[in-house]
């Protein structure tokens, strides 16, 4: 897409909305990270306020990536395992059709994929056969460890079944909580999308939104305008395969 194309692209992201979630509420200011600096706005009973004008530049060029991502069909995958976001992130994972993760980061889940996707398709594999009932042979305290163990998995794995290769890019809800995804997506050259709260590095990601990252409201907010890019971009592009495959027809 040209820069000129990309410049006119409305998000509609508004500050007064912004503010109204909260989004400009940073952590007291003993815990400032020294980069986050630029993003202030000033500080209010002791606590950091973020530049919400900053933050709707920043998130514009985040979205115009998510963008671009979408349309080239490549696959993103959403982090939050932040307790109080857990449900919204699987919800928003489900309607966006993301990969996502929300409960604890498996270690090595990228610098060690090939032993993940061993245990993700040996997981696939039993689902498979409980569906077609090929478990019913086992007595009923085997399948009771059966169940327990496809329990286990849902819950580590659940988000992350139909990941058949590395992620193109990674979306962070908490820089500070799920660093060792961050870390490990560096380790592999993957994009990384993050919400930059004022006790962040705002520097070490790709793609850094400054805002605050424990209020549900701010990340329900900032959710809500990714999930719109996502929808736009997946229709698009299911409009274009529907006027190729018809033009292909008509020769």
């Amino acid at each position: 897409m040209p820069e000129k194309e990309k410049g006119k692209i409305d998000f509609r992201i508004s500050v007064e909305e912004m503010a109204k979630e909260g989004l400009h509420f940073g952590h007291k200011s003993s815990k400032i990270h020294p980069k986050m600096k630029p993003y202030l706005y000033g500080v209010r009973n002791g606590i950091h306020i973020i530049d919400l004008e900053k933050t709707k530049e920043k998130l514009g060029e985040t979205l115009r990536f998510i963008q671009e991502l979408i349309s080239e069909n490549k696959v993103l995958l959403v982090v939050g395992t932040k307790v109080q976001a857990k449900k919204l992130v699987k919800d928003f994972a489900k309607e966006c059709g993301l990969l996502y993760v929300s409960e604890r980061w498996l270690g090595g889940t990228f610098t060690n994929f090939g032993v993940i996707k061993k245990r993700i398709d040996h997981f696939k594999d039993l689902e498979d056969k409980k569906s077609k009932g090929e478990l019913d042979k086992y007595t009923k305290k085997e399948r009771a460890k059966i169940d327990s163990e496809l329990k286990g998995f849902e819950r580590k794995f659940g988000g992350i079944k139909d990941m058949e290769k590395l992620p193109d890019a990674i979306f962070v809800l908490s820089m500070e909580k799920d660093n060792i995804a961050i870390k490990e997506a560096k380790d592999k050259n993957i994009k990384i999308i993050a919400i930059s709260d004022t006790n962040t590095d705002p520097t070490s990601v790709d793609y850094s939104i400054p805002a605050n990252d424990d209020a549900l409201n701010s990340i329900k907010y900032i959710l809500k305008k990714v999930k719109e890019v996502i929808l736009k971009a997946k229709s698009k592009a299911k409009t274009k395969e529907k006027e190729s495959i018809i033009k292909k027809d008509e020769s």
